[in-house]
Order: structure tokens, then C-alpha cells, then sequence
């Protein structure tokens, strides 16, 4: 099960048409089971173990999406975010960690 968090679902809402498609697709994919790797998705450093981002890309720009597996077979989306710098931002790494310690209490 995919259980995509308010906060999220509100940043993935203002992705662009063809990036929601893309995640869409992506996340069909983990649903199923798949493990999904470089280029798609790939282990966030700084938020903590086994914690991968969705590293999808338009002509507007490099989108990714925070995701868990909190529990066995759920999904967790906890940040998404337009990226601006080759490395993740500090903001959206702590953004990312405040979330995931919400889920996992």
C-alpha cells in the first residue's frame, strides 16, 4: 500500500503534469514489489538507512520523492521537492527526517 503524507501529497500536487505521470509509474512499480535502482531512485544520504528518493526529470527541471517502507508492503511518500543544487539541501534532508520520525512512532 502507498500511504502518501498531507505535506506531500500538497508538494507532488505542484509537480508538472508529465513528472506526476512519471511518479505515477514509478510508484505502479514498487507497489508490485519491484526494487527500483540508479537511474530512478537511489539512497538519500543524511536522512538515514534504506531511505531512497524518486529521482525524476523534465525539460522544467530534476523532481525527487522521498520515500520509506516503514512496514512490510507500505510505501510511505514523505517529501517531494523540485531540486535546485547537485546536492539535496540541508532544508529538505531535515524536512525529510521530521517527517519519517512522525511515521515511524
Amino acid at each position: 500500500m502507498i500511504v502518501i503524507l498531507k505535506a506531500c501529497g500538497r508538494e507532488i500536487r505542484e509537480f508538472p503534469e508529465e513528472i506526476r505521470g512519471d511518479l505515477a509509474d514509478a510508484l505502479a512499480r514498487l507497489d508490485t514489489g519491484q526494487t527500483l535502482v540508479m537511474p530512478l531512485s537511489r539512497p538519500v544520504p543524511g536522512i538515514g538507512k534504506g531511505v531512497p528518493e524518486l529521482r525524476l526529470k523534465d525539460r522544467s527541471g530534476a523532481y525527487r520523492v522521498v520515500y520509506a517502507l516503514i512496514t512490510a508492503g507500505d510505501i510511505y511518500l514523505v517529501h517531494g521537492f523540485k531540486k535546485t543544487a547537485r546536492a539535496t539541501p540541508k532544508p529538505n534532508i531535515d524536512i525529510s527526517r521530521k517527517r519519517l520520525r512522525e511515521v515511524s512512532k
